[in-house]
């Protein structure tokens, strides 16, 4: 049974929702990032996306445009990122997911990609700009016996017939993007609709038993309990990008405090 398997199952029987963090590998550089997930994962992340920065992040809000700034500056890359997993292998057991766009992953070699994220413990891959009908581009190269998982996205602009087939694919888990948009918190004029959303999480859950998460404007307490009705797991990124951009020098306690605010809040 894969890590995501596992932990999702623990969860369920546990009776509460997955925290998945979002954290920009290599921001502000990469020792003091290092420290800061590893923080994150020692304060309760039940599984952590591991962003590989990109210079054209087009799903992505403003605060994790500058991070993706802040970490090619200081010289991450898919390598070190695959270095990173390694290192956070040796210290953590929670299912590690590689954030990233495709572009990077082309430019390594996509077989050489999977085979060195699996070496290095990865559990899977989330790559925005790969539609889920071309997953086979990097699913070939896993190999029946190892467990690595391409977690697709659902957006609100996904057509039901295509949502029917992404959700009779998936495995792992299904992000669920909770608006239109990109990253970042909420506005006044893109605000979560939370009746509607739990309609189509209702909808989705007669499609598939795989676990169904939730990202993109989530920031509070108050989201993640919103999410934690409706949903398997709950994904936040913006708000550790912003501790980070706020202050790199506190940024460790500022996300060891807030993750352990949100499980005690929300989380549950």
């Amino acid at each position: 049974m894969s890590r995501i398997t596992n932990t999702f199952e623990q969860l369920k029987r546990e009776n509460r929702v997955a925290l998945i963090g979002f954290i920009t590998a290599g921001d502000p550089d990469f020792e003091r990032s290092f420290d800061i997930i590893s923080t994150a994962c020692d304060a309760g992340l039940d599984v952590l996306e591991l962003g590989i920065p990109f210079s054209d992040p087009t799903a992505d809000g403003p605060v994790i445009q500058r991070a993706s700034q802040r970490a090619i500056q200081s010289g991450m890359t898919l390598e070190k990122g695959l270095h990173f997993v390694r290192r956070l292998r040796e210290k953590h057991d929670l299912p590690i997911i590689i954030f990233s766009y495709y572009n990077p992953i082309i430019a390594m070699g996509t077989e050489r990609f999977v085979t060195e994220a699996m070496d290095a413990g990865a559990d899977g891959v989330l790559v925005v700009d790969l539609p889920s009908e071309n997953a086979d581009e990097i699913m070939q190269f896993v190999g029946q016996e190892r467990d690595f998982h391409f977690i697709r996205l659902i957006a609100p602009t996904t057509d039901p017939v295509r949502r029917s087939e992404i959700l009779r694919e998936a495995d792992g888990f299904v992000y669920c993007v909770s608006r239109r948009g990109v990253t970042g918190t909420n506005t006044a004029t893109n605000t979560i609709d939370w009746n509607e959303l739990a309609k189509e999480m209702v909808a989705m859950r007669a499609k598939t038993t795989v676990p169904l998460c939730i990202g993109f404007g989530i920031s509070t307490p108050e989201d993640v309990h919103n999410v934690a009705k409706i949903a398997d797991g709950v994904i936040l990124g913006t708000v550790f990008q912003k501790f980070i951009e706020e202050n790199p020098e506190t940024a460790r306690e500022s996300v060891k405090t807030f993750v352990y605010d949100i499980k005690a809040k929300g989380a549950r």
